[in-house]
């Protein structure tokens, strides 16, 4: 009972709260989902759409009805003998605002706060006017000008008989230490009187916890209709309409633990870590035991408690040592497990949110169940797009964007430009680290910090992965190809002196194991060095790669999405094959999905788009007419025109894409929507580019001009229908791959991971589109049709299609458990004239064996079909070699005798566009189907 077989990714906030998803347990039970798998639930800021903005870990979400209403969702689960995994965000918390109090509290108190080392604050800066403080990059102007304008506002909070200053959505505390500073312009004698109270906790040790009694002492006086007078004419000595409020206010402000700014100066000033180059999201210091028991005090009691049978480690990458982290959970959970109830299941899983570069595989020392599945959406992806269509595209998009197709050489650029300007703060602090290191020794000394800058640079500029795990023992194996690959491309970027440099770096960062280093203070800094650094490359890795690169280079975007590895147009079906070998192997219980809430287009945008990588000719034939009628449309600006010719031609990839098979261009109300919701993708791809527009500097003529090309476009006849009839030719062929990643996510090793309404089409561009609320009633009354995938075939554009075949493929999970966890996976040949459009494979375990048949690039095998099915007769002598025996249909009710002389594909695709067949070999199962899967060997370890 509550294994996890199967998940579904809810998306939780007000308007879908858990008492909303309590609602649709039947539904998703009934579809053959063993986990919910929900989106952060502690608290988070008010209103928020994703729960990764959080406030307070220590609690559930009140907006999302709290723990009484989680106690009633997990009980009504259990009913159904399904459970809930809890995606936890150990990394990073909201700031700014006046909703965290652990950040409340470090401005108030400073370093002298119990949470100060809760947040990654350089509390030792070398700006002068930072040392003891942090920067607080809050203000929407230049502080003059803010605090001239009024509006700083110093307020009262009688619940707590403290002063703070409020600034829009944000409140800056007092330290109770200068209250004084407030009170002793009160003229009424008793308030006056308090200002010597608090003055005196400036020469007490104890002033955190004697500040108590100041502030009840203030609370009584505050009782009197006089003092609150007093105190609302003192308040008003601080503000605008007071000639001399704002020197007041900025006397009373440099005394406090904060520097008040601009939010422009974060990029280069700010002293502590961010969640990437979000400002308002402060990193967590996990590593520290006090932090991490007051993190995961909640999601621990939770499991202990039997409500929770899996965490989803957010951003792991961000942590200082993933590594220890991970495994210090894991040794936490297991110490759990007897503790949990009897019907629970003893094994937590334990899932990170990983992303792995081109070779990378996730390191098998972590005792992890598995990543949170990206890397098998890429995978898939890679299958999918036509090797042959690399070069038009290429040629394509270099001969209109004038840019250059090489991804990597994108990657590049942008690695070089988010250095110097989002991360520069966080580049310079981790290259001040390493030159600390180079001052620890006699032999360094004389390197400079320039010289170690330009260094680094080169080395962050040509990692070709997030980040490294080297630790006091130094670079693991695993990592050492990685480095040596961004080190070769480093030295070819550097002149001989600092070549030499990043020789010393090498050593620093891992080379060496701190722990051999003689010199305690030395091996100090290193530790520290090697951090600043694995935390520098990760956030940078990301905005370069998904977030810059992956909105320039187009030569066909469904391969830049997250987790993707945009260098490679296409993969072999060998390298599938090898990943699903390994992932068996290695990490049978990992997740595998191909939609997440982070995903830049849904799963069959994705599909549509690697249809077109077989349709190259066409394609650039229509592109190169689209733009000669769409010549009066565009808008000349000063720069030329808007939109770009590169932005043009990733607008109508994305059209053709997102152009789902029912939508009618002369429906004018389906259209109105559709041009909203591109509108919004388009200002965010235009934003995250970086090159027309930006989200720090947005060019608002550009993107207005760019939205009016985009409407007109929709709305000049000529131009719609035409993009409307190509788009049309990407259906039959964009269905089969949308139903080809269903089937393999359904049957490859690892557990499968269904978004939120995917189990319809899915159509979805970046969020917050994909995060768009479901159907659900939509959906549970097709399944209520119980309808076979034959019969849905014959009404394939509503999406039912993908929903019975998952329904088929989760029914048949749950029946035969360890066939899917523990079954070896085996590639087959294919043997005939089109034996490379197909991919096959067969799952073993106890005498039963799934049989796996899928087609890909299957435009040209298509003819003049009429649905997603490839007519038989188009496979000729195509042909495979499974084993002989009685194969029974599990999304038909067909079966067939497959002799020794193998079975033509004509005959295993003769009825739906994708196969699945399981072969019983008179094994009696009726002891591992049945049986609770923890009494198996457990190969998470």
């Amino acid at each position: 009972m509550n294994e996890i077989l199967a998940t579904v990714r809810l998306q939780f906030h007000r308007g879908f709260t858990l008492t909303d998803a309590e609602h649709w347990v039947d539904y998703y039970a009934n579809l053959g989902i063993s986990h919910f798998y929900a989106s952060p639930l502690q608290a988070s800021r008010a209103g928020s759409p994703h729960g990764y903005d959080g406030i307070d870990p220590t609690r559930i979400d009140p907006e999302l009805g709290g723990e009484a209403a989680l106690e009633r969702l997990v009980s009504r689960l259990r009913s159904r003998g399904m459970g809930l995994i809890l995606d936890i965000v150990p990394n990073h918390l909201a700031v700014g605002g006046s909703q965290n109090r652990w950040w409340q509290d470090v401005l108030a108190w400073g370093n002298d706060s119990p949470y100060a080392e809760f947040f990654d604050i350089d509390w030792h800066s070398d700006d002068p006017q930072l040392t003891g403080k942090l920067l607080v990059p809050f203000l929407g102007d230049a502080y003059a000008e803010i605090l001239q304008s009024g509006e700083l506002v110093l307020g009262y909070d009688a619940d707590t008989a403290g002063f703070h200053v409020d600034y829009h959505e944000h409140r800056f505390p007092i330290d109770p230490r200068h209250y004084g500073d407030i009170l002793r312009f009160a003229d009424h004698n008793a308030l006056h009187e308090q200002a010597a109270f608090f003055d005196a906790l400036q020469q007490r040790e104890d002033a955190y916890t004697a500040a108590g009694d100041a502030r009840y002492q203030l609370r009584k006086v505050m009782e009197s209709p006089a003092a609150r007078q007093s105190l609302d004419a003192v308040i008003a000595l601080f503000g605008s309409a007071n000639p001399h409020g704002a020197t007041r206010l900025h006397t009373l402000l440099e005394r406090q633990h904060y520097r008040l700014a601009w939010w422009r100066t974060a990029s280069d000033e700010i002293n502590w870590r961010r969640f990437f180059d979000v400002t308002e999201l402060g990193g967590v210091r996990v590593e520290i035991p006090e932090v991490f028991e007051a993190v995961h005090a909640l999601p621990l009691r939770l499991v202990e408690e039997g409500w929770v049978d899996g965490l989803r480690v957010d951003h792991v990458d961000g942590l200082a040592d993933p590594r220890s982290y991970c495994l210090q959970l894991r040794q936490r959970l297991d110490a759990l497990q007897e503790k949990r109830p009897a019907e629970a299941p003893r094994h937590v899983a334990l899932y990170v949110e990983k992303i792995l570069g081109d070779g990378e595989t996730l390191h098998c020392d972590w005792r992890v169940d598995g990543t949170s599945g990206y890397e098998f959406m890429n995978e898939v992806s890679g299958i999918q797009h036509d090797p042959a269509g690399a070069a038009p595209l290429s040629r394509l998009w270099h001969v209109i964007s004038g840019r250059d197709y090489d991804f990597t050489t994108e990657v590049h650029l942008a690695r070089s430009e988010i250095l110097t300007s989002l991360l520069a703060s966080e580049f310079a602090a981790c290259a001040r680290s390493l030159h600390a290191v180079a001052r620890a020794q006699l032999a360094s000394r004389d390197i400079t910090l320039a010289a170690i800058s330009r260094a680094l640079e080169a080395l962050i500029v040509h990692f070709p992965i997030y980040r490294s795990y080297a630790d006091d023992a130094g670079r693991p194996d695993a990592d050492a190809p990685f480095f040596a690959q961004a080190m070769k491309g480093a030295r070819q970027a550097l002149n001989p002196p600092d070549i030499a440099v990043l020789e010393a770096m090498e050593r620093w960062l891992g080379g060496e194991a701190p722990c051999d280093v003689a010199d305690d203070e030395e091996r100090r800094l290193r530790q520290r060095a090697i951090v600043r650094f694995q935390q520098l490359t990760s956030p940078v890795a990301a905005k370069a790669v998904e977030d810059t690169a992956g909105y320039r280079s187009a030569v066909l975007i469904s391969r830049n999405d997250v987790g993707f590895d945009g260098e490679h147009f296409s993969h072999s079906r060998k390298r599938f094959h090898e990943a699903n070998v390994r992932r068996g192997h290695q990490f049978p219980r990992t997740m595998v999905t191909t939609a997440t809430h982070d995903h830049k287009r849904g799963e069959d945008v994705r599909a549509r788009l690697a249809a077109l990588s077989e349709q190259t000719t066409d394609f650039a034939n229509h592109v190169e007419h689209w733009r000669r009628l769409a010549a009066p449309l565009r808008r000349s600006l000063r720069d030329g025109p808007a939109p770009s010719p590169g932005d043009e031609l990733i607008l109508y990839q994305l059209l053709l894409g997102a152009w789902s098979p029912t939508l009618d261009p002369l429906d004018n109300d389906e259209m109105q929507a559709f041009v909203q919701r591109l509108a919004q993708w388009q200002q965010k791809a235009l934003r995250e580019a970086k090159l027309s527009s930006h989200w720090l500097w947005p060019d608002d003529t550009y993107e207005s001009a760019s939205r009016a090309f985009l409407e007109d476009l929709m709305t000049t006849p000529p131009l719609r229908d035409a993009i409307a009839a190509a788009a049309r030719k990407l259906d039959l062929p964009g269905a089969i791959n949308g139903l080809v990643q269903t089937v393999l996510r359904l049957t490859v090793p690892g557990v499968p991971d269904l978004y939120q309404g995917a189990e319809f089409w899915d159509y979805s561009l970046v969020d917050p589109d994909n995060r768009r609320p479901v159907d659900h009633a939509e959906r549970k009354a097709a399944l209520d049709e119980a309808l076979t995938p034959t019969d849905a075939l014959l009404t394939w554009r509503d999406g039912r299609i993908k929903q019975a075949i998952i329904g088929k493929l989760l029914a048949l999970r749950h029946r035969y458990p360890m066939l899917f966890i523990h079954g070896d996976y085996y590639p087959l040949s294919v043997s005939g004239v089109h034996a490379d459009h197909i991919v096959a494979f067969t799952r073993r375990y106890a005498g039963y064996q799934l049989l796996v048949v899928a087609p890909r690039l299957a435009t040209e095998l298509l003819g003049e079909a009429e649905q997603p099915h490839i007519p038989p007769q188009r496979w000729e002598d195509t042909h495979l070699l499974p084993e002989a025996g009685l194969w029974q249909g599990v999304l038909t009710e067909s079966s067939l005798e497959i002799s020794k002389q193998g079975v033509p594909i004509a005959t295993l695709l003769a009825e739906l566009p994708v196969g699945v067949f399981l072969l019983d070999n008179g094994t009696d199962s009726s002891d591992w189907i049945t049986s609770p899967l923890h009494q198996y060997r457990d190969t998470s370890k």
